[in-house]
């Protein structure tokens, strides 16, 4: 059975400073002292999370796209977080994405964008919501990628397994035997900047993601005050199948590194087959 290890960076932002942020973001990957295959970075990482796209939105060959590309490359990780992304619709308009960047070393990468977006703080209002998961194939795990407020909404997250056969009408699903389980993703990830005065539902969320999904889950989020005077604790976290807390860090700045094994995974599904009682459905974004 394979083994991921993964480097959760948990860190303070510089408030829509890109350079002072992917400088410090630098040095704290050049500090890593343990081998390690995925650095995973707060949402918005460059910049915090900033309501001014029109300010600070790069187009994705900008800097901060090669900065990921350049680091992957050099480090020979995968490297992946949120920025503020600009692309031209094809009406001419041009829009704003909070979008996921999957780096890999060999300079190919994938893209999420946000899908639910926080109109509590205007979010809507000036970014556009991605339509399209994103589920990473690496060294025989499926990672599915989110970010922030997609925590709070199961539907997005929800494991679809066994055989699906797709009929005119609707989706069908069977099953014969536990083994015929195949889930969509063994990891998930939450890239976030979630307040302290919320980190409650972030804690159980996370927690709740992993048991009804039967996967390890991670949460990067940030620490510190932003713009705005919002403290965020951190609490980034790693959540095994069973919601057991594996790691966990409030408030201070951390860079931990942790490897996941796929065999213990199969064990928990193998004992508790809870996947192939699951209800079958489809997602109409």
């Amino acid at each position: 059975m394979s083994h991921l290890t993964f480097t959760l960076i948990q860190t303070n932002l510089h408030w829509e400073d890109k350079a002072a942020n992917l400088q410090m973001l630098e040095e704290k990957i050049n500090s890593l002292q343990h081998p390690t295959q995925i650095i995973v970075l707060p949402e918005m990482f460059n910049t915090g999370f900033s309501m001014q796209p029109e300010l600070h939105a790069e187009d994705i060959n900008g800097p901060t796209v090669q900065w990921m590309k350049r680091v992957a490359a050099a480090k020979r990780v995968i490297v992946t977080g949120s920025i503020m992304i600009n692309q031209t619709a094809a009406d001419g308009a041009i829009q704003y994405f909070n979008r996921l960047i999957w780096m890999l070393p060999n300079g190919q990468y994938g893209v999420y964008d946000k899908r639910h977006l926080f109109a509590y703080a205007d979010e809507d209002k000036h970014y556009t919501a991605g339509t399209r998961r994103l589920i990473a194939s690496v060294n025989g795990f499926k990672i599915n990628l989110q970010v922030c407020y997609d925590l709070r909404f199961p539907v997005w997250a929800r494991q679809q397994t066994g055989r699906i056969s797709t009929s005119l009408d609707t989706p069908t699903q069977s099953f014969d035997s536990a083994q015929d389980l195949v889930p969509e993703y063994d990891i998930l990830i939450y890239v976030a900047n979630w307040p302290e005065r919320r980190v409650h539902a972030w804690k159980t969320l996370l927690t709740a993601r992993a048991i009804e999904n039967q996967c390890y889950v991670i949460g990067v989020n940030r620490t510190g005050n932003d713009g705005n005077n919002i403290y965020h604790s951190g609490n980034s976290m790693v959540i095994d199948a069973m919601g057991e807390v594996l790691y966990e860090k409030e408030h201070d700045e951390d860079v931990f590194t942790i490897t996941l094994s796929k065999e213990k995974l199969e064990e928990i599904r193998h004992k508790l087959p809870f996947l192939k009682d699951g209800d079958a459905f489809s997602i109409h974004p």
